[in-house]
C-alpha cells in the first residue's frame, strides 16, 4: 500500500474498532453480522489490508453507518466540503486508475457519489451489494464498458446508465485513452441487516 492508502486503511480501522466497541461487540460479532471473516474485522481494524469496497460495505452496514462515515470524521457537520483531492481512494488498478468516494450521505439510506478514473485497460469487478442498492454512472471522458444485469453496454462521454447494484457488476475501458465517470450508488436501509439477509439466503 501506499502512504495514501495506508492513512486511509489506519483511519477506516480505527473507525471500526471505535463502532464496534461502541456497540460493545467482540470481533466474532461484528463478523457475523457483517457476514465477513473474524481475520478480516482483524485485518481491518488494525489497517494491515486494504479490502475491497464490498467488504467496507458489509462492514458498515452491519454497524449500521453507512460507507462514507468510515472514511470521514466522525463529527457531524450540516454542510460536508470535499475538496479536489481530498477524497478516499477506495480503489486503485493496477495501471493507476482510482475509484475515489467524494461525498456521501448519512443512513439509512445512504447515497455515495464517486469520481472514477480508469487507465486504458483497467476493470474493476464489482460483487453484489445490498438487495435493493441502485447505480447510476455517467461517462465524463473517454469511452467505459459497463456489464450489469448480464448485459453489457458501451458508454461515451456524456452516456449514462442506471442499474441494480444487489447483482454482479463491472466497468472497464477496452480503450487506449484514460477513462473518467461519476458513480453514484443509493443504498436503502443501512443497518437493517439487508445484507446478512442475503448472505443467508
Amino acid at each position: 500500500m501506499d502512504d495514501n492508502a495506508a492513512n486511509l486503511a489506519t483511519a477506516i480501522g480505527a473507525r471500526v474498532r471505535q463502532e464496534r466497541l461502541a456497540r460493545a461487540w467482540t470481533l466474532d460479532q461484528l463478523a457475523a453480522a457483517a457476514a465477513v471473516s473474524r481475520r478480516m474485522v482483524i485485518n481491518v481494524e488494525q489497517g494491515t489490508t486494504n479490502p475491497s469496497v464490498g467488504t467496507l460495505l458489509r462492514i458498515s452496514d452491519a454497524l449500521g453507518v453507512g460507507l462514507p462515515a468510515l472514511v470521514e470524521s466522525p463529527q457531524p457537520r450540516p454542510l460536508k466540503v470535499t475538496r479536489a483531492g481530498e477524497g478516499a481512494a477506495l480503489w486503485t488498478g493496477g495501471s493507476g486508475g482510482r475509484g475515489v468516494l467524494v461525498a456521501g450521505t448519512e443512513p439509512p439510506d445512504v447515497v455515495e457519489l464517486g469520481d472514477w478514473t480508469l487507465e486504458p485497460g483497467e476493470q474493476h469487478s464489482s460483487e453484489p451489494h445490498a438487495p435493493g442498492t441502485q447505480e447510476l454512472l455517467q461517462v465524463q471522458t473517454g469511452e467505459v464498458t459497463v456489464v450489469a444485469a448480464g448485459q453489457t453496454v458501451l458508454l461515451r462521454e456524456g452516456d449514462a446508465v442506471a442499474f441494480a447494484g444487489d447483482a454482479a457488476h463491472s466497468y472497464a475501458n477496452h480503450c487506449s485513452e484514460p477513462a473518467r465517470f461519476s458513480l453514484a450508488v443509493f443504498e436503502p436501509g443501512v443497518g437493517s441487516g439487508r445484507r446478512k439477509e442475503a448472505a443467508d439466503a
